[in-house]
């Protein structure tokens, strides 16, 4: 053993009596000088369960994204990989010569991932049935959840981003507003994707001149929030030569921007309605048209994991307390159910804490124990569904870019959180010998590129053992 990294072994020997560090790992921290109070690592053998490395393994960390896992793991077993969301459409009253002398109902469960292509499927299923007007109204049932009263958490100041939305029992589009801004020399227009009127757009952009660069290359765009919905102020000059830009971001309630879209589509395939939103629940003498279904939601928990999707999580989450205690969906339901579900496996224990699924949270724990159990016994009892879950490094998901150009591409199978002061992951490893490792390296502190960095360092060498 190098005589230098001996003596930083023993340095960091003295850090805690928790740590069994390599030399090589111990080199690693004291280049790079990390606080070993800000970092926790372990790595196991899965053919021996020999212990690698371990630096602080029991401190429970805040998780950010990689608390996903628990999430994913525990709906997995509780609802089995096959589940698909169901999403109801029944009618009220009469229903006679392509007439509804009534309303139409929706029943949502909470399915994340219904979208406008569903919708417009809905209005051509109506269609098939052959109704060509509907005299009543659209209702809509959200009470399988506790809905929010906002539409994005605001967890930091960038409240209309994809990663800020909140759930919703009647999920629509990812909880996204689209919309184009069309410069051209007659001026700029704005269209609305999906017929969604669900928010207001006031456009002061100004057509001119020349090449789109610098300052006429894109406009001036400020949002006002309200509780249930964001007002988008759109301002500045334009080149008349930019392409279209397309704006995705929480700007009102899923539920509106449904309606809006539900009603343009029955419109576009030949069936009359001019009826309003109605949140209600669905009157007992209703009778059930069709039920659409969801992916498996193996599928949905692959996107959640490799995409790091909040919403989907979020979504998830809360269907575990539906399961265990009834609707409607809290997050004490769930925090209570995740528990007791990932507690039976013997994989978390009460230090570890999920507060919302997603991880976009100061207040959840996840000590690197708990995730290397989670992974663990995720793989044993889903396999090679578990594996391909997670990013795959170089390849996919939040690791597409990271490893690209490495020995470590399509080696790691792995989570990531990060946060504001947390730079987290955890999964497998496979070396070049054909060793196979649990991974979980968790840093919490400031400059979390260093947490990055560390990772990258100990993952690279890792595939080389």
């Amino acid at each position: 053993m190098n005589i230098f990294k001996s003596f930083i072994l023993a340095v960091v020997g003295t850090w805690t009596l928790s740590a069994q560090l390599p030399s090589d790992i111990a080199f690693f921290m004291q280049k790079d000088k990390i606080n070993p109070s800000n970092l926790s690592i372990l790595i196991k053998n899965r053919a021996n369960g020999e212990i690698v490395a371990s630096l602080n393994p029991y401190t429970p960390r805040v998780p950010a994204s990689v608390a996903k896992i628990a999430t994913c793991y525990a709906a997995l077993l509780e609802f089995g990989k096959n589940f698909k969301w169901p999403t109801q459409i029944y009618y009220n009253g009469e229903l006679k010569s392509g007439v509804l002398n009534g309303d139409l109902i929706v029943k949502a469960y909470g399915d994340p991932t219904l979208r406008a292509s569903d919708v417009k499927f809905f209005a051509q299923k109506l269609r098939s049935y052959g109704i060509r007007e509907i005299k009543g109204n659209l209702i809509i049932d959200r009470s399988f959840f506790k809905n929010s009263s906002t539409i994005t958490s605001g967890f930091d100041k960038n409240y209309v981003s994809e990663y800020n939305a909140m759930p919703d029992a009647l999920m629509y589009n990812d909880h996204l507003n689209r919309f184009e801004i069309v410069p051209s020399k007659n001026g700029v227009n704005i269209r609305r994707s999906y017929g969604d009127r669900s928010y207001k757009i006031v456009n002061k952009i100004k057509a001119v001149n020349g090449s789109c660069r610098g300052s006429k290359a894109w406009p001036k765009i400020r949002f006002l929030r309200h509780q249930d919905c964001v007002d988008v102020v759109l301002d500045g000059k334009l080149s008349s030569s930019c392409r279209p830009i397309i704006i995705n971001r929480v700007l009102s309630t899923p539920y509106k921007s449904f309606y809006y879209s539900f009603a343009n589509y029955l419109n576009q395939v030949g069936i009359k309605f001019n009826g309003k939103l109605i949140l209600a629940t669905k009157p007992n003498s209703a009778k059930l048209l069709f039920t659409h279904y969801s992916k498996p939601l193996i599928k949905i928990v692959a996107k959640t994991l490799k995409k790091s999707n909040n919403l989907y999580a979020r979504q998830i989450f809360l269907i575990l307390g539906v399961k265990r205690y009834g609707y409607p969906a809290t997050l004490q339901k769930s925090q209570r159910a995740i528990k007791e579900i990932l507690g039976a496996k013997g994989v978390i224990d009460s230090s570890d804490y999920i507060v919302n699924g997603s991880g976009l949270s100061k207040k959840s724990r996840l000590k690197v124990t708990s995730a290397i159990n989670i992974h663990d016994s995720a793989y044993r009892d889903f396999g090679d569904d578990w594996l391909h879950a997670l990013s795959i490094a170089g390849v996919d998901g939040t690791l597409k870019k990271r490893f690209r150009y490495s020995p470590v591409k399509n080696r790691a199978f792995m989570k990531t959180g990060t946060l504001k002061r947390a730079k987290n992951i955890a999964g497998f490893v496979k070396s070049i010998k054909g060793n196979f490792y649990d991974v979980a390296i968790f840093y919490n502190g400031a400059k979390i590129w260093l947490g990055k960095d560390i990772q990258d360092k100990i993952i690279t060498w890792l595939v080389k053992q």
